[in-house]
């Protein structure tokens, strides 16, 4: 019946593979019909009589009676069942035990333990011009005694890629967390209700004299899953950029001072000579100053002159885009991907 349907769908203009995904199927499994000698179906079927190594009803009403009963009803299965081995009693493995419980909605922790918090992902911000979203965190710096290591703070604007504030010093602290950002904020101009800024979730960033300093300047915190670095992506790169430029020092620091001074050239190379790979490969400096609109347009002339003066090396393909990027976000939603027809994904 099947292959008559699609046989009149196709002789009507249908495309075979339109009329097979109608019914349910594919077009290789019409293929396959096509060429078989019978189209009996040869299935076995499921079993209708019950396996002798199934649980009787009559085990099944035990093993919840067992269960519910005042000596075990705060125990789970793994505790109920060699408590009655010791009895000279079995009635069923501790898997089947959790079978049956969940077959009637008992599977619940037990006693006052309660069950494991699965945090939110945290919020999504854009951010389209500077001083909207800045992220920041602390790295280790290692000292020239062997298991002592400087602490770097480091505050970067989101939308930017600039780094707006930098510290370091021989501990983690609140105090010092919230100094960096009041200066940050100062030298920056950042107004009241204008900021969001966002963390992990270390003592530093969530310290009392932090959260009160952030609602003092009017700054909204935003804060990472436990233990989950990528909701803090921005400052992870950051962070892998400064370690693994070429400059980065082989020895380690003598004092804090030499570090200071390293990260200060640092800085001022990834802010005013780093052409960053995110925001079109111009540095975070001309970006938050807005002039890279202007630098990405004369780009843009300049890939059309040569194409205008050789376009066969084009072949009437498009030049490199050059647009600005207007929105940058900070743990955006994930969107569920849209697959062209005909595509299949292979496991």
């Amino acid at each position: 019946m099947a292959i008559t349907l699609i046989d009149e769908a196709v002789a009507a203009g249908a495309r075979t593979y339109k009329a097979c995904g109608v019914l349910g199927i594919t077009d290789r499994t019409l293929r396959r019909w096509r060429g078989a000698e019978s189209l009996t179906d040869k299935r076995k079927g499921a079993r209708r009589k019950p396996s002798a190594q199934a649980l009787t009803e009559q085990e099944r009403e035990q093993i919840l009676a067992v269960c519910n009963s005042a000596q075990h009803q705060s125990l789970a299965p793994t505790q109920i069942v060699p408590r009655l081995a010791d009895q000279g009693i079995y009635i069923a493995s501790e898997s089947s035990f959790y079978r049956v419980l969940r077959e009637h909605a008992q599977v619940n922790r037990r006693g006052r333990a309660a069950a494991p918090h699965v945090p939110e992902r945290p919020r999504a911000w854009a951010a389209t011009a500077p001083g909207q979203v800045w992220s920041w965190d602390i790295t280790f710096l290692p000292a020239a005694v062997r298991g002592e290591f400087y602490r770097l703070y480091l505050v970067m604007d989101v939308f930017s890629r600039m780094i707006v504030g930098w510290e370091i010093h021989h501990s983690e602290s609140s105090a010092h967390a919230a100094m960096l950002i009041s200066k940050a904020c100062l030298r920056h101009r950042v107004r009241r209700d204008q900021l969001v800024l966002h963390s992990d979730n270390g003592s530093p960033m969530k310290g009392a004299t932090m959260l009160a300093t952030l609602q003092k300047l009017g700054i909204v915190p935003s804060f990472s899953r436990p233990s989950v670095s990528d909701d803090n992506p921005y400052s992870e790169a950051l962070f892998r950029t400064l370690k693994y430029t070429p400059a980065y020092p082989r020895e380690r620091f003598a004092d804090i001072d030499q570090a200071r001074a390293w990260v200060q050239g640092f800085v001022a190379w990834y802010n005013t000579e780093h052409r960053h790979s995110g925001i079109q490969f111009v540095t975070p400096a001309q970006r938050h100053a807005g002039a890279d609109c202007q630098i990405l347009a004369g780009r843009t002339a300049v890939y059309e002159a040569a194409k205008q003066a050789n376009p066969e090396r084009w072949r009437g393909r498009t030049v490199r885009n050059w647009e600005h990027i207007d929105t940058v976000w900070l743990n955006p939603e994930k969107m569920p991907e849209v697959l062209p027809e005909k595509v299949k994904l292979v496991a």
